[in-house]
């Protein structure tokens, strides 16, 4: 885990505070992805949002906490914590099959690669921290909230799993294959054929987990 405590913002509660935070972030977020977090500065959110620094600095407290609160607000509108609810109504598929599709498609969406592809160049400038920050608030968390879906569906007794922590990661991996590092490196455009490579590979990866996690 990274070193860096986040600060959490006073919370301002006035309508046109909420406003300035929301406007912060969205430019922070659009100035992430395209000039990296080196290559991006508070000046130049300040400007992007219409807003003075001190307010930036005023609702984020400096660079890194902003950094991690776009990366908090961009993986919670795209993956709410609901998405990982268990339904017990619905079979072991259905439910699994919900979270791949939901998944594959945002891990290979442009936005997002574009977002890796921004903390890659920063990491081989020498900045791992802003790597750990997408990952804690990223990955870390989604793979947390699979374990617990998995948990969930074995303690009901429709699959057997002895270590649910490797298994959500392993579900994480098949559901996506190859396509995210397929686009990561450009070797995909934005197809329908390539949209529905990403659907037929998240079932699959359902019906394989499925196959190896099966009770006996």
């Amino acid at each position: 885990m990274s070193s860096i405590s986040p600060v959490r913002s006073q919370g301002p509660g006035r309508p046109k505070d909420l406003e300035k935070r929301a406007s912060i972030l969205a430019a922070a977020k659009a100035l992430f992805i395209r000039n990296a977090f080196a290559g991006t500065s508070m000046d130049a959110i300040a400007a992007e949002a219409g807003v003075s620094k001190l307010t930036v600095y005023s609702h984020f407290g400096d660079k890194d906490n902003l950094f991690r609160e776009v990366i908090r607000a961009r993986v919670e509108d795209l993956l709410p914590e609901n998405t990982y609810d268990y339904d017990s109504h619905a079979s072991v598929e259905q439910n699994l099959l919900r979270v791949a599709l939901i998944h594959a498609r945002l891990d290979c969406d442009v936005e997002a690669v574009g977002t890796f592809r921004a903390i890659l160049g920063d990491c081989r400038q020498g900045n791992p921290r802003f790597g750990r920050l997408l990952w804690e608030e990223g990955p870390l968390r989604t793979q947390g909230l699979m374990e617990r879906l998995l948990q969930q569906i074995v303690d009901a007794g429709h699959l057997a799993i002895d270590d649910v922590s490797r298994a959500s990661v392993q579900f994480l991996a098949l559901i996506k294959g190859d396509l995210f590092m397929r686009r990561m490196f450009g070797c995909v455009d934005c197809s329908e054929s390539y949209a529905a490579e990403i659907e037929a590979t998240a079932r699959a990866g359902v019906v394989t987990f499925l196959r190896a996690y099966a009770t006996r």
